[in-house]
């Protein structure tokens, strides 16, 4: 039975099934509970803005509101929850989409009976979880989109081996704090060599770093 002190949660699919699955197998991990569920986005919304949970899972497809137009509204409101979302669709795009809006879990939808629980861990600890299969798909798709570009033209040879290391270790969905720790630096010297390889690597946005280690962990 979950306790009081469990991570609160709000789930929302239009899927009456796959609703009651993933609320079974969370809640009988033990840890979490679920406070409310809803079956579209325009309820989910409510609910999160009236409970604050520390997470809410999407469906991205659902009635009225997208999980993509929820998590517009959350950023844009500046609500402090994270956010997972279930999804069919394993493209780069829309991969990117959720991202950029701040979604912390990534998971497909055939995955998800399986991948529900350490999605949940992973978000509940402040890192992203991505479903790995997406790393290998986002990799094919920008080896086909950019006809294998070589090392050189990625302009990964412009960074130190420094930069070479903590771009490594975002890789990994390591913090700030955790790649300092490990490299027995301050923040402050990661933060610098983040600025650095988004200068050198023309990358813009919140999540661009992240996507792009993730993408070439091969040549890292």
């Amino acid at each position: 039975m979950n306790s009081p002190h469990s991570t609160p949660i709000i789930l929302a699919d239009d899927h009456p099934l796959m609703r009651k699955g993933l609320k079974e197998m969370i809640e009988e991990e033990g840890g979490f509970r679920i406070v409310a569920d809803a079956n579209n986005g325009e309820s989910a919304l409510a609910l999160i803005e009236q409970h604050r949970p520390l997470i809410a899972v999407l469906d991205i497809d659902m009635p009225k509101l997208s999980g993509l137009e929820v998590a517009a509204a959350v950023k844009k409101g500046k609500i402090p929850v994270r956010l997972i979302i279930l999804t069919m669709y394993d493209t780069e795009s829309m991969f990117t989409k959720a991202m950029d809006l701040g979604v912390m879990g990534y998971v497909l939808k055939e995955s998800a009976a399986t991948e529900i629980v350490d999605a949940l861990k992973s978000v509940r600890e402040g890192k992203h979880y991505i479903t790995p299969s997406m790393t290998g798909t986002l990799v094919r798709q920008r080896n086909a989109s950019t006809a294998f570009r070589s090392e050189e033209q990625l302009a990964l040879s412009q960074l130190t081996a420094a930069e070479r290391k903590v771009l490594r270790l975002i890789g990994q969905d390591l913090s700030t704090r955790q790649i300092a720790d490990t490299l027995f630096v301050s923040p402050r010297t990661i933060d610098t060599h983040r600025n650095n390889i988004c200068q050198k690597l023309d990358l813009h946005g919140a999540s661009a770093l992240l996507k792009f280690a993730l993408e070439h962990k091969h040549l890292l």
